[in-house]
């Protein structure tokens, strides 16, 4: 019977696991252990539009209290600089994945040549703006979004939120745990505290300290498929750039760099493999690309990949300690948040008592969509053809697309039919077939299937693209839209 949670770890996945449980199981008794010597990881992150759902929908997160303590700005999506068209958007509003009554094949065999302009979220990015407007020259903050956030305003947002929930916040660093016959009975403190649960949640990061270094759950590496392994992160504070509703993409000599668009500030970093580049040659073509960069590089090395098992007895990881890939499309809290609401669910329809198959269940799944994120990220690489550098020519020779070839096969042969939906599972991220069509049409993969509209349906198809065109020249950009909702007279409920 789980009546304590004890969270370990004291970060976004922590203290979203903690509020996640408070908020939905408010009879269980949470408790955060918290390292006092372990800070806030400084970077820009960027999110999915599940995180909104997360927050609002699910958690009962205020939507003024939010904007106030986290102070976010926008997310459209993601402009890459890559590939041989130069550049394509990949938006959160379907572009491809839909198929018009009017038009008589899907949208991505009329975006062979130009993909620009295939959804109103895409317009906008081209635009420099975040939403259309309403009649009354509002923004109309549709669903199709999500955010940028600073990390130490979003961690002090979510600690807000728990405390307010009675999570009870404990400071100390664990130096040992206590086994039993189902898992982990406690946890030591460095003063001599003993801290006991039902339930451990590990969210100590890339430490593990629970599943990895007391249960040494073993971790299955993605390096046959992924093969950048550190970031050199820098930034700077904002001077006359537009607040751009998007994170930027770019591909690099030797990986790719990232920017991610914060208020006051411009978050960027260069994420590469090791193996192909040394430290200092990174962040030479760093700043020699981003001459805004403080002289002094911060490193990040990381390894992606997962535990074979993210849930071990009574000890389940959320966050870094499950599992972790480049931040290439913004994975990290997408995947955060949909743990939690697992464990959630999972707690509240066993009538607070987990069984072993709930838990084989979760594992087997986990299991499947850390393979799924895989390999989209990995089709990232695989058919960028137009750098020709060594890193980029072992992406093209060497990315283990194996979990998929069945869709690249499809993919070749019959084009970007909304049919390959078939061939891919059930999705709990925010990737779906949109995602795959946008990456193998946005890097030219070759298909031998073309579909030729004839003159009546291109005129429909440029039609419809010059609609969504002029409602986003109109639209609202992000500087403009924060001066909406920060006005007194914003009605929250009414989004008005």
């Amino acid at each position: 019977m789980i009546e304590k949670v004890v969270v370990l770890g004291s970060g976004s996945a922590g203290l979203l696991a903690a509020l996640t449980l408070k908020r939905k199981l408010p009879q269980l008794e949470v408790e955060i252990v918290r390292d006092p010597d372990i800070g806030i990881i400084g970077v820009g992150e960027g999110s999915t539009p599940n995180l909104v759902s997360h927050l609002f929908n699910y958690v009962g997160i205020k939507r003024k209290r939010f904007y106030e303590l986290a102070k976010p700005t926008w997310k459209l999506g993601i402009r890459f600089k890559w590939g041989p068209r130069g550049s394509f958007n990949y938006t959160f509003d379907q572009q491809l994945d839909q198929e018009f009554n009017e038009l008589k094949a899907p949208n991505g065999f009329f975006c062979r040549e130009s993909f620009s302009q295939a959804s109103v979220s895409s317009c906008l990015m081209d635009e420099g703006k975040a939403f259309i407007r309403k009649p009354n020259g509002s923004p109309f903050i549709q669903g199709g979004h999500s955010f940028h956030i600073e990390n130490e305003h979003l961690v002090e947002c979510l600690e807000s939120e728990a405390v307010a929930s009675r999570v009870r916040i404990t400071e100390g660093k664990m130096t040992g745990a206590e086994r039993g016959d189902n898992g982990i009975e406690a946890i030591h403190l460095s003063d001599g505290r003993r801290i006991d649960a039902d339930l451990f949640v590990d969210a100590s990061g890339f430490r593990g300290e629970l599943i990895g270094k007391v249960l040494e759950e073993p971790f299955v590496s993605f390096d046959k498929t992924l093969f950048c392994d550190r970031a050199v992160v820098g930034g700077w504070e904002r001077g006359d750039e537009p607040i751009l509703p998007y994170t930027t993409a770019e591909q690099m000599d030797s990986g790719w760099c990232w920017q991610i668009e914060h208020e006051q500030h411009i978050n960027r970093g260069y994420v590469f493999s090791s193996d192909m580049i040394s430290d200092e040659q990174a962040f030479e073509e760093f700043r020699r690309k981003n001459p805004k960069v403080p002289d002094t590089p911060r490193f990040v090395p990381f390894t992606a990949g997962h535990r074979r098992r993210p849930w071990v007895d009574n000890v389940f990881s959320v966050g870094n300690a499950a599992g972790f890939v480049e931040p290439l499309e913004a994975t990290a809290l997408m995947v955060i948040c949909s743990q939690c609401k697992a464990l959630a669910t999972m707690i509240q329809q066993s009538t607070l008592e987990l069984s072993s198959t709930m838990r084989d269940m979760y594992n087997g799944l986990q299991q499947k969509e850390w393979s799924l994120i895989r390999d989209f990220l990995g089709l990232h690489y695989k058919f960028n053809t137009a750098v020709d550098t060594p890193f980029w020519k072992r992406c093209r020779e060497e990315t283990d697309l194996s979990g998929i070839q069945d869709v690249l096969d499809f993919y070749e042969e019959n084009g970007p039919s909304v049919l390959i939906r078939h061939l891919l599972p059930d999705f709990v991220n925010d990737f779906g077939v949109e995602g795959f069509l946008v990456m193998l049409v946005g890097n030219k993969a070759p298909c031998r299937k073309q579909y030729e509209p004839d003159s009546k349906q291109t005129r429909k198809w440029q039609q419809r693209c010059a609609f969504l065109a002029k409602q986003a020249k109109s639209g609202v950009d992000v500087k403009q839209a924060l001066g909406f909702v920060r006005d007194p007279r914003w009605d929250w409920a009414e989004g008005k």
